[in-house]
């Protein structure tokens, strides 16, 4: 048998030293980093899979919160964190497919830096009015818009954030013209919809779910592309204006040069964990649902997501910051 050269064994080294870090892994806890602060939609996803990871892993799994600048500040930590497998990022669609048109610079970028671990999670938005309005439908609310123009306004979180784009997206898709009113999160838009203030709004479902139960607004339909299994009385927006989709989606991501063995192991732990009868139903109470898919799905959503959300935002005239 010929001599190996270097060069083969610098390879063949690199392939048993890329086979014994997957063997060994993990041997030191893990972190997620959650861009937002405890208790919003991100963080209860993460705390309600942290656990069960841990002990498919045999390490604890942490969350680490940083919240702040829209997501920006935890995605460019973990954009620049060693990517040996023990950083992990929960990103939602605002981070990965939306920022990148919302912000002249970003300190990350969504493809490159991030490799795809897996979907976790979806969390429907749903479209609702205040009960004043003589609107029962989305057939309704865009007929009522058409002979109102720009009468009508709709509350959201902030400019840019999903519920802003998910107005904007129906405005353009039902051809109509309402008002946006942005608020510093969901809360103080909550409460001006429901003393009157402003009359349309999207919300998280899993908020807006005991106001629709209490009759203090009405739910039209949910922005996912299907009935939501949480609320499946009500209709799709895309049941109205087909391929009308506006859900805020949660997915794990590690720093891309993370060895390939120890993504595709952190793929099939979390799709156990998400085919858990108890996190399923753990989620589904609070308004989300689970979902899958592989990293390669994954990767293609993202960069559909990008191009869509841009034409929506070039659309409405939002000028990056």
């Amino acid at each position: 048998m010929p001599p190996l050269t270097l060069g083969a064994c610098i390879v063949a080294a690199l392939a048993v030293g890329g086979a014994a870090i997957a063997q060994s892994y993990p041997v030191k806890p893990v972190r997620i980093i959650v861009p937002f602060a405890p208790g919003g939609g991100t963080d209860i996803i993460g705390r309600a899979i942290a656990p069960r990871l841990s002990e498919a892993l045999g390490q604890q799994v942490i969350i680490d919160n940083r919240p702040g600048a829209g997501t920006i500040i935890g995605a460019e930590l973990a954009a620049r964190a060693a990517p040996d497998g023990y950083t992990m990022f929960m990103g939602i669609n605002g981070t990965m497919a939306i920022n990148p048109s919302m912000y002249k610079k970003l300190p990350y970028d969504p493809v490159k830096d991030f490799a795809p671990v897996g979907m976790l999670g979806v969390g429907p938005n749903v479209l609702v009015v205040h009960p004043s309005l003589p609107a029962r439908s989305v057939k309704d609310l865009i007929a009522l818009a058409k002979a109102h123009p720009g009468k009508l306004s709709y509350a959201s979180s902030g400019t840019g954030g999903a519920p802003h784009l998910a107005g904007e997206l129906l405005k353009s898709m039902g051809h109509i013209d309402m008002t946006h009113i942005p608020y510093k999160g969901a809360g103080p838009a909550t409460i001006d919809l429901l003393a009157g203030h402003v009359q349309v709004m999207f919300a998280g479902l899993g908020a807006a779910i005991p106001h629709i139960r209490a009759n203090k607004v009405r739910g039209l339909a949910v922005a996912s592309a299907k009935r939501s299994v949480t609320i499946p009385e009500l209709p799709a927006i895309a049941e109205t204006l087909p391929g009308f989709e506006a859900s805020t989606w949660f997915a794990l991501f590690v720093p891309t040069g993370t060895p390939k063995d120890v993504v595709t192991r952190l793929h099939s732990e979390v799709g156990k964990v998400m085919a858990r009868k108890d996190v399923h139903q753990q989620l589904i109470a609070q308004g989300y649902e689970t979902t899958a898919g592989t990293p390669e799905q994954l990767a293609a959503q993202i960069k559909q997501d990008i191009t869509r959300w841009a034409g929506v935002i070039r659309g409405a005239g939002i000028q990056p910051e």
